[in-house]
């Protein structure tokens, strides 16, 4: 689906994406002329209408050669698919084409409705105003919010319904805050979006008001890619390792070891796109993919001493972005399942027999 010298340019770049806190926009721009930008988008609408096996596969090789370009693209994807999923021709046939085409940029904004500020007051209220809303609150984490065209969002009625709604950028009243001083990634330009007496007329939502509107019209491969990417960069620690091996033996059973799991992960997640999973084997997944980038780039920066720690030296870019994985997108059952694999209990706090 990409060729390997597009994986090549990527790499090349996937240093200074994740090191500068600076729009990727070459990377971006080898997406667009390599027709990525429309595999997520039905031949209807311009796009490729790639399966959801072909996606997978798409995004664990790019995730392995730049994984911040990747990161930006699955925030793009996910709002490309509830604009597709949504039902409302009128926006698919005017955001979709150009979308494909890269001739503009959407994200989500959608955190608050799902694993960010959930133990206070609703993030981001829509209050009625005739047909319309008024939008006040935030966004707090908006993937690539100052390139955007549109922010696919989510915000909470008084009476504690939902809305999903494909708002312009320049709707007044909106307003895009500073990236985000991330400890990885800042090429994707992570920032938080307010609203403030934002009028979002009806023509813009998705879905709703309903109770619990992400679930609305689910799809594709969100529930899965956030594991995919994680066995992309994983991918990457790995081909590492085994390049090692093959002037230094005692790397080569770990090389192996590594390979194998993430080939087992692999065919699960395979497994769970042409299924249905539960929430609970979802979790278990993505804790494994976790535990593996985890320690695929530990061991990547093990095997490169000294040197793998310098910044020009792409382990411990590895090292440091397979932490992300801790905290991107990550509900409570995900991240339970993660702790139990990453930090067993110790022998005397284990029950006995």
């Amino acid at each position: 689906m990409l060729n390997e010298e597009a994986l090549l340019a990527l790499a090349a770049r996937a240093a200074d994406a994740d090191g500068r806190t600076v729009w990727p926009a070459e990377s971006w721009d080898i997406l667009r002329q390599t027709g990525v930008l429309a595999w997520c988008i039905p031949q209807a609408y311009a796009g490729k209408g790639r399966s959801t096996l072909e996606l997978l596969a798409g995004y664990e090789a790019l995730a392995g050669a730049c994984l911040t370009t990747c990161f930006v693209l699955s925030q793009r994807d996910a709002a490309c698919r509830r604009i597709r999923d949504s039902a409302h021709e009128a926006l698919c046939h005017a955001l979709l084409p150009r979308l494909a085409r890269g001739e503009s940029f959407a994200t989500v904004g959608l955190s608050q409705l799902t694993t960010s500020r959930q133990h206070g007051k609703p993030a981001l209220i829509a209050t009625p105003e005739g047909k319309s809303f008024l939008l006040n609150g935030i966004m707090p984490w908006v993937t690539g919010a100052p390139q955007a065209d549109h922010f696919i969002t989510g915000a909470v009625l008084e009476d504690g319904r939902q809305i999903l709604a494909a708002l312009p950028r320049v709707s007044p009243g909106v307003t895009v805050g500073p990236p985000l001083d991330l400890m990885a990634l800042q090429g994707s330009l992570t920032a938080e979006v307010r609203c403030r007496h934002v009028l979002l007329e009806n023509d813009c939502i998705l879905a709703g008001p309903a109770e619990r509107v992400m679930t609305i019209g689910r799809g594709g491969t969100g529930g899965l890619e956030t594991s995919c990417l994680a066995l992309g960069l994983a991918g990457a620690a790995v081909t590492f390792l085994q390049k090692e091996a093959l002037s230094r033996s005692d790397l080569g059973a770990t090389a192996r070891r590594f390979d194998e799991t993430r080939s087992v992960l692999r065919q699960e997640m395979h497994r769970f796109a042409q299924t249905s999973a539960t929430a609970e084997e979802t979790s278990a997944l993505r804790a494994r993919a976790n535990a593996l980038v985890l320690r695929a780039t530990q061991a990547a920066l093990t095997a490169s001493k000294g040197t793998g720690f310098l910044r020009q030296h792409p382990a411990q870019r590895w090292a440091r972005q397979a932490l992300f994985f801790l905290v991107w997108s990550c509900p409570r059952p995900a991240a339970d399942a993660t702790l139990a694999l990453v930090a067993p209990p110790l022998d005397h706090e284990c029950p006995s027999v």
